[in-house]
């Protein structure tokens, strides 16, 4: 038990177990592109709109996602994990035990990031619960997989140094492709691409940014089913290293492209009407 961990109680308990490993009920989902595409167009109209990420999410399923999430769950290191990380926003949203680690920790860094975004990992949490309060619930052990896959969101954009500007979320979800891939990662992170391109007119190597996100997060492993509180104490280069991440240099080009024409890569949009 490392210093951060000592901070929580594992979940000992056996309910997890007697829950079946997979809901039957749960909904087949099929390839819908022409629904992905409508939902995509909508969120263009407000990048913030997260129920239409959601959206496309349903119409672009990873076909493989029960497969991949029944093997972890069975696997010894996943329950050892789950024990361990029963419920990961309650872990990474307490930033006074995160910021106890040593600085220049994977744990200082998100703390820095989430902090200056204004973000917590329940808030996308309740944009979730928002987006299903509708929809029936399945009481199974696959959703604690599901829930680890969308919780690790933010924690990406602190391993690859990808910002949450247009290009820096297209590159997140190309590599995020790589470790869960369901389509909606490709066809948003490129759709993105090319609407930057739209916006902009430059020389800026965007589609080879987010190709480049895709090889990162191939060369990754799958970042869900590690222990993230054995990662969180480690300082941030060296989890970088252990993970065969390596700095991401097209989307660095791209920002210096930007810079040098008096873009905000924050704002791309915003500069196009300014001019």
């Amino acid at each position: 038990m490392n210093a951060l961990t000592a901070n929580f109680e594992p979940d000992t308990s056996h309910d997890f177990l007697s829950l079946p490993l997979y809901d039957e009920r749960r909904p087949k989902l099929k390839l819908r592109p022409r629904k992905a595409l409508f939902h995509f167009r909508e969120l263009l109209k407000d990048k913030e709109n997260t129920e239409e990420v959601f959206r496309i999410f349903e119409s672009l399923p990873w076909r493989n996602l029960r497969k991949a999430g029944e093997a972890f769950i069975q696997s010894e290191r996943g329950l050892d994990i789950r024990v361990r990380e029963p419920f990961l926003p309650a872990i990474l949203d307490d930033h006074a035990a995160l910021r106890r680690t040593p600085k220049g920790s994977l744990a200082h860094a998100y703390c820095d990031f989430m902090e200056a975004e204004g973000l917590t990992a329940q808030g996308l949490v309740e944009e979730f619960d928002r987006f299903m309060a509708d929809k029936p619930k399945y009481n199974d052990q696959f959703r604690w997989y599901m829930n680890r896959l969308r919780d690790v969101h933010d924690m990406l954009h602190v391993l690859t140094g990808y910002g949450r500007d247009s290009l820096g979320e297209a590159c997140v979800l190309a590599f995020t492709y790589s470790q869960q891939p369901s389509p909606a990662h490709l066809f948003i992170g490129y759709m993105a691409g090319l609407n930057i391109g739209k916006q902009v007119s430059s020389s800026a190597p965007v589609l080879r940014a987010i190709r480049e996100a895709q090889g990162l997060g191939k060369a990754c492993p799958r970042i869900a089913e590690m222990a993230i509180t054995e990662l969180l104490p480690m300082q941030l280069d060296d989890v970088r290293r252990k993970l065969n991440i390596t700095p991401a240099m097209h989307y660095r080009a791209a920002h210096a492209v930007w810079g040098s024409m008096g873009v905000n890569p924050y704002d791309l949009l915003g500069q196009k009407k300014a001019a």
